[in-house]
């Protein structure tokens, strides 16, 4: 992915556990209908959030191996973007207003929210060398970490306003938070002094809970709905990776799909539903969906040797990518 914080997300090989993702065989598709997204001059498309109308944004590669942002409204017409002044835009999540947040690259990382007006505006963690949102709410605040003068990371909130407020979790090392709904809740995870991983929710008054699930050696949140239910995933002490949802209350379920050697939760919508992908025992992604009465469905665009959904909307229409028997990335819808 050239010159994309590949690092800033899962962080399973520094837990002791390996994902391997294989060029490999002939997926099986279970059902839905896939549109497939490619704005013109890609040569990689990587699709990363989608808002409940159903818009959906992301960023590509093209042939100078610039990345660009990208909006694609529910007619199918897309829109490409960039930060000014920037040859790397990632766009990352969409709200259900139209508004977009992610990041820029220069000599370092830039935050940015792009509003339904096409107007960008950039931002950074005052005296930060990377500032890198990670979630959006509907009432536009954004949260994501920032990298100090010692390369230390921390967490942040930036309210709708633009007043930024920064945090960690006790015992933290390095904090990554990476989702925050409309009540101000954030879940993420945080390195503690043991090289440990844990999840941690922060409540609105700035109250910070930690969290595993039991036998956990690596926990590792992914996303927070409107209740405040959490999915992500959890290492097993023989470093086997499988997929959790936390409910509000503080209860965990573990799951992981038939077939999975490593469970990766992506994306929860509101009613609790779960997007997010699996390896089998040969190394293949695949994208799975697990209803809120657990059930789950396995599925892969068609022509996909690798499934990576991203995100969820309330109608359970899953945005995300997927590469080609040729190893190039295209972005994906999958409706029901």
């Amino acid at each position: 992915m050239g010159k994309n914080i590949a690092w800033f997300g899962t962080r399973a090989a520094q837990a002791g556990a390996v994902a391997l993702y294989v060029v490999a065989g002939n997926p099986a598709i279970a059902g839905g209908k896939y549109t497939t997204i490619d704005p013109s001059g890609s040569i990689a498309t990587f699709a990363y959030g989608i808002n409940d109308p159903g818009v959906v944004t992301g960023y590509y590669e093209d042939g100078a191996q610039h990345y660009h942002g990208f909006l694609r409204a529910t007619d199918g017409t897309i829109t490409s973007f960039d930060v000014a002044g920037a040859s790397y835009t990632y766009a990352r999540n969409i709200n259900a207003g139209g508004e977009i947040s992610g990041y820029s690259q220069d000599t370092s990382y830039h935050g940015f929210l792009r509003a339904a007006d096409g107007t960008i505006t950039g931002f950074d963690v005052s005296n930060s060398t990377n500032t890198v949102p990670a979630g959006m709410n509907d009432k536009n605040a954004v949260t994501g970490s920032y990298q100090d003068s010692g390369n230390v990371w921390h967490g942040f909130l930036r309210s709708p306003a633009g007043s930024i407020r920064t945090f960690d979790p006790s015992g933290s090392i390095a904090s990554y938070p990476v989702g925050i709904n409309d009540k101000r809740m954030i879940a993420g995870e945080y390195l503690d002094s043991q090289n440990v991983y844990h999840g941690f929710v922060r409540a609105a008054n700035g109250t910070i809970t930690s969290f595993d699930p039991s036998g956990s050696k690596y926990t590792s949140p992914t996303g927070i709905n409107r209740s405040g239910a959490i999915a992500g995933t959890w290492a097993d002490a023989n470093n086997v990776l499988h997929g959790f949802v936390r409910a509000a209350d503080g209860t965990f379920t573990s799951f992981d799909p038939s077939e999975s050697t490593g469970t990766f939760p992506t994306g929860i919508d509101d009613g609790g539903a779960i997007a997010g992908y699996y390896t089998d025992r040969s190394f293949v992604s695949h994208g799975f969906l697990r209803k809120p009465d657990g059930t789950m469905k396995s599925f892969d665009p068609p022509a996909s040797a690798f499934t990576r959904p991203e995100s969820i909307n309330k109608t359970r229409v899953i945005a995300g990518y997927y590469e080609d028997s040729g190893g190039v990335a295209h972005g994906f819808l999958r409706s029901r």
